[in-house]
């Protein structure tokens, strides 16, 4: 559902705007109303992104050397877990 929003901008932006949305061919209020809801989708990946108490306390604990590399490091404990050597399939 659509609903009417009032909003106080200078005038000289909303030319500017108006020109750009017109360049685009879409209307000003699209390009507003696409603007909030990346803002409104970014607060709510940050709330559900927020890290539980426990992880919290454990954050800084460790620290990884300068030249670790995380994917080399889970492909080597992957490849120990699931590959299967010749010998034991025998």
């Amino acid at each position: 559902m659509n609903t009417k929003l009032t909003l106080t901008i200078e005038e000289s932006v909303i030319k500017k705007a108006k020109k750009y949305a017109s360049g685009k061919k879409r209307s000003l209020s699209d390009i507003v109303e696409n603007y909030l809801k990346v803002i409104a989708n970014e607060i709510e990946d940050k709330q559900n992104n927020e890290l539980t108490p426990l992880v919290k306390s454990l954050k800084g604990s460790f620290k990884a050397p300068e030249d670790f590399d995380y994917s080399k490091e889970l492909l080597k404990g992957l490849s120990g877990k699931y590959v299967v050597n010749e010998k034991d399939s025998d």
